[in-house]
C-alpha cells in the first residue's frame, strides 16, 4: 500500500492535448484544493476523460504541467500516478464478482504474496475497516453484493491502497437515489474529514448542488467557468456547458390518456441467465400517455423489451396491440404503427458499416404513399434521408457515411427520424439518452413529448430517474423481473421510487 497520510492538492497548468491536427484539451488549469469535492461537468467530447487520463498517465499531455502537493509531478503511466496517491474509480465495475470483498482487497496490492496468510491478512483488513465511514461484508462473493455496495468497495479499495486523491467517472450511473446518496454523502465526510480530496465527473446537477463544493466546466477543451458550487445555480452551471447553442424544449403536456394501445397480460418468459422468470401480470399503455419503467439495470427491462420486439419467447401469457394478439413481425409493426428505439441502438437498431441512408430507409425502403411496393428508387431514399436529417438535426459529413461514423447522440437522432416519421401509435424505447450530451439529451426528451402529444403510446425504460419524472405521466418500478409499484406521476415519490428500485417494498 501507497503510504500517503491525508488529503492530497492537485494542480494542472496550461494543460494541452493533441491528437494529429485536433485539440482534445486547450491550455486547461484546474486546482483541486485539498480536502475538496470537485465537480467537473462538460457535455460529451469536451475533454473530461482527456483530462482525467493526462492525470492518471494513461496520456502524455501534449505541453502543460501537472502539481501534486505543489511539487511539479511527471506522471509516465497509471502506476506512477498511483505511487503519488492518485486513484480513479471507472463508472463500470471493475472488482472480480467470484472473489469475496477481502480477496478482492487484497489481490489488488501489488505486494500481493503468491501464498496469502489469511488469518493475518483478515486482522489487518478489520483494523483497516474500523477506521473507515461505511462497511462493506469482507466475506461475500462481489457478485451478491448491491450495486451500492460494490461502489463503495471500489472506493474502499482506494483507499486500502493509500490513494488520497480519487478521480470518480460517473460514479452513480448503476445505483438507485438511496444508493448514490449514500455513498456520495460517504465521500463527501472523508473529504470534510481531510481523507481524500475528489475530482467527480458527472452529468447530474442535482449531485453537484448536493455533494460537491467546487466546480470545473469544459467545452470544447477548454475551460470556461468555475467557482464555488454555493454561488452557482443549475442554470448557470448549464450555461457554462452550452454557450451560445440553445436547448430544445419540449412542448407543454397537452391532451390526456386514451384507449388501451398496449396491453401485457399474464406474460412470464425465462430472463438473460435461464434461472429467473421474467413475470409482468398487468401492463397497460394508453394513446397520448407516457409510461415511465424505472429500474436498476438487470432486473429485466432489458427482456421486456426483447419480449415487445419478438426476440424472447414466452411461456405463457400475451402482448396485444390494439386489442389483437401482436408478435412483432414486421408486418405487425407496420399495420399497427409501432416504433421502436433500443438500448445501444447502433449495435440494436442499426447496419452499422451502411450508410445514413440506407439506414434510415429500414423502416420505409418497400413504402410509397402509405402503400407496399417492391422497393422505393435510389433518389427517393436518399430525398427523404435529406429531409429527415435536417429535420431531427442529424449531422453527418454526408448522406453517404457510415451510420457508424456518427456520434452517439447522432446515431440516436438519425434512428428517432427513422421510427417517428409517419404516424406513430406506439414507441417503445429503452435508456433512449445513456451516455448522451446535454443538447442531445434535450433534443431527444422534447421530440419525444412531442410523439405523446401526438396521442402516441409511449412505453419509456430508463435507468435515468431525472429522465422518468421529467417525462412520464405514470410510473412503474421493476424489480426482479416483476413490475413492483406503479403510481402516477402527480402522486409519484422519489424516496418510495428509489425504494422499490433497490428491492425494499
Amino acid at each position: 500500500m501507497t503510504d500517503i497520510d491525508g488529503a492530497i492538492e492537485v494542480e494542472t497548468l496550461h494543460m494541452t492535448m493533441r491528437f494529429g491536427a485536433f485539440t482534445a484539451l486547450d491550455d486547461c488549469s484546474i486546482h483541486i484544493k485539498p480536502g475538496s469535492f470537485h465537480a467537473l461537468l462538460g457535455e460529451n467530447g469536451a475533454g473530461k476523460s482527456t483530462l482525467v487520463k493526462c492525470m492518471m498517465g494513461f496520456y502524455h499531455a501534449t505541453s502543460g504541467e501537472m502539481l501534486v502537493n505543489r511539487k511539479e509531478a511527471r506522471i509516465a503511466d497509471p502506476k506512477a500516478a498511483h505511487t503519488l496517491g492518485l486513484g480513479m474509480v471507472y463508472q463500470h465495475f471493475t472488482l472480480v464478482p467470484s472473489l469475496t470483498a477481502a480477496e478482492n482487497l487484497v489481490i489488488s496490492r501489488e505486494d500481493a504474496p503468491q501464498v496469502i496468510n489469511w488469518r493475518a491478512e483478515r486482522a489487518a483488513l478489520q483494523a483497516f475497516m474500523a477506521k473507515m465511514p461505511f462497511q462493506v461484508p469482507l466475506d461475500q462473493p462481489v457478485r451478491a453484493l448491491a450495486a451500492g455496495e460494490k461502489q463503495k468497495l471500489e472506493i474502499l479499495k482506494q483507499l486500502y491502497l493509500g490513494r488520497r486523491f480519487l478521480i470518480l467517472d460517473e460514479p452513480t450511473s448503476v445505483l438507485t437515489p438511496d444508493e448514490a446518496d449514500e455513498v456520495l454523502g460517504h465521500v463527501r465526510k472523508l473529504c470534510e474529514d481531510g481523507i481524500i480530496s475528489v475530482l467527480m465527473i458527472t452529468h447530474k446537477f442535482r449531485e453537484v448542488t448536493a455533494y460537491a463544493d467546487e466546480v470545473s466546466v469544459l467545452r470544447r477543451g477548454k475551460l470556461v467557468g468555475s467557482g464555488k458550487v454555493s454561488d452557482l445555480t443549475h442554470a448557470d452551471m448549464a450555461a457554462m456547458m452550452m454557450g451560445d447553442a440553445t436547448l430544445a424544449e419540449p412542448g407543454e403536456r397537452t391532451g390526456g390518456a386514451g384507449a388501451p394501445v398496449l396491453q401485457v397480460q399474464g406474460v412470464r418468459a425465462q430472463d438473460r441467465s435461464g434461472h429467473k422468470g421474467i413475470e409482468i401480470a398487468n401492463l397497460t399503455v394508453h394513446a397520448g400517455e407516457i409510461v415511465g419503467i424505472a429500474g436498476i439495470s438487470g432486473n429485466g427491462q432489458m427482456e421486456l423489451m426483447e419480449i415487445l420486439t419478438g426476440q424472447r419467447a414466452l411461456l405463457s401469457g400475451q402482448v396485444l396491440v390494439q386489442g389483437a394478439p401482436y408478435g412483432a413481425s414486421r408486418k405487425e409493426a407496420f399495420s399497427n404503427r409501432v416504433r421502436y428505439l433500443p438500448e445501444e441502438p447502433l449495435q440494436n437498431a442499426c447496419a452499422p458499416r451502411m450508410s445514413v441512408t440506407e439506414n434510415i430507409a429500414f423502416r420505409s425502403f418497400d413504402v410509397h404513399d402509405g402503400s407496399k411496393r417492391f422497393w422505393l428508387s435510389p433518389r427517393d431514399m436518399r430525398d427523404r434521408a435529406a429531409n429527415l436529417v435536417s429535420a431531427f438535426k442529424v449531422k453527418t459529413a454526408s448522406l453517404d457515411s457510415p451510420v457508424q461514423s456518427l456520434s452517439g447522440g447522432n446515431v440516436q437522432r438519425a434512428v428517432l427520424a427513422r421510427e417517428l416519421s409517419g404516424e406513430v401509435d406506439l414507441l417503445v424505447i429503452s435508456n433512449p439518452c445513456f451516455g448522451l450530451d446535454f443538447s442531445a439529451v434535450s433534443e431527444i426528451r422534447a421530440r419525444i413529448m412531442s410523439a405523446r402529444n401526438k396521442n402516441a403510446a409511449i412505453l419509456l425504460m430508463s435507468e435515468d430517474l431525472d429522465e422518468i419524472m421529467e417525462l412520464s405521466d405514470r410510473v412503474l418500478v421493476m424489480s426482479e423481473g416483476r413490475i413492483a409499484h406503479d403510481t402516477p406521476i402527480a402522486e409519484a415519490d422519489i424516496a418510495t421510487i428509489g425504494h422499490y428500485m433497490g428491492g425494499h417494498a
